[in-house]
């Protein structure tokens, strides 16, 4: 099996934020707390600030969209990463409860009172 087949044949573990790329098709995935990045996208990053090194702040992508179909086209991207960013937050939470923490704890953490926590995230037993 060449090391290509191999890369085809395992499971993606995550994909960047940014690109929704698998790991398995990138050379890099570096992990943030509940994001990912690829070093295709911080390639791209670099090449942008190097560009305009002292640009101002910029719209929201979504607010200099000016097509219905492009906004359309990215909605699956933006739902994707918002489902491997609760899936991350969850396992956040899992590995506290695992240490120890308790829900107001957590709650406290997150912004939101412990029944919310519990309500959230607690396992449906």
């Amino acid at each position: 099996m060449t090391a290509a087949q191999d890369t085809q044949d395992k499971a993606a573990i995550a994909c960047c934020s940014f690109c929704m790329k698998p790991d398995t098709q990138v050379d890099k995935l570096v992990a943030g707390p509940a994001v990912f990045v690829c070093n295709e996208c911080v390639d791209l990053c670099c090449q942008v600030i190097a560009a305009n090194p002292e640009s101002d702040l910029r719209p929201l992508p979504w607010q200099s969209a000016d097509s219905l179909d492009h906004v359309l086209s990215i909605l699956p991207n933006a739902n994707a990463a918002h489902a491997q960013a609760e899936s991350s937050l969850a396992g956040w939470v899992g590995r506290a409860r695992e240490l120890g923490a308790t829900w107001a704890q957590i709650g406290d953490a997150l912004g939101i009172t412990r029944q919310s926590a519990w309500e959230r995230f607690a396992p449906n037993d």
